[in-house]
């Protein structure tokens, strides 16, 4: 299939990708936060998840197994943060939607304890807002953010991106 503009997700219309990198000694670490719409609480997006192996620490994916859609941008970040990230990214959600009393917020895990010093849960709620400051179109790919600290078969990891364009009943789309 043909690629999108940037070949990066950020193809998708309204979507943009920020990040915020801690490397300092043993701590390798961070978090990418991904905008997926202007005002995603009152648009829902269609959604839908996969879990690729049994060990992810995520929070929203019941949410969206049940209804199929997405009501709060997605963070990433090292298993042992996914509870400070999901409350900075419910702090953040709060603060943009004056009538929201209750939101479903999407943190996924990205296992970082190879490289990183993972116990020592270095990430902080600012680390979360300094990702949301940071995102835009074409955002920083590899050794950045969440993706910081990753390893594939003990070889550096990070973060990777693609976009395709295709054609279904003469309506285009970005995937």
């Amino acid at each position: 299939m043909k690629k999108g503009k940037l070949n990066r997700i950020t193809d998708v219309e309204g979507v943009l990708v920020g990040h915020k990198t801690i490397c300092s000694g043993t701590h390798q670490t961070g978090v990418t936060f991904i905008r997926t719409a202007e005002d995603v609480f009152h648009q829902k997006l269609a959604c839908g998840c996969s879990i690729l192996n049994g060990f992810g620490k995520t929070t929203g994916l019941p949410q969206i197994m049940e209804l199929g859609t997405l009501e709060s941008y997605i963070c990433l970040t090292n298993t042992l943060n996914v509870g400070v990230v999901q409350q900075a990214l419910v702090d953040i959600m709060v603060k943009e939607n004056e009538d929201l009393t209750s939101v479903n917020v999407v943190v996924g895990e990205c296992n970082d304890g190879y490289l990183n010093s993972i116990r020592d849960c270095v990430v902080t709620k600012e680390d979360v807002y300094d990702a949301y400051a940071d995102c835009k179109k074409e955002f920083e790919l590899g050794s950045v953010g969440a993706g910081r600290g990753m390893s594939c078969f003990e070889m550096s990891g990070g973060i990777g991106s693609s976009s395709r364009v295709f054609e279904i009943d003469g309506n285009t789309y970005t995937l």
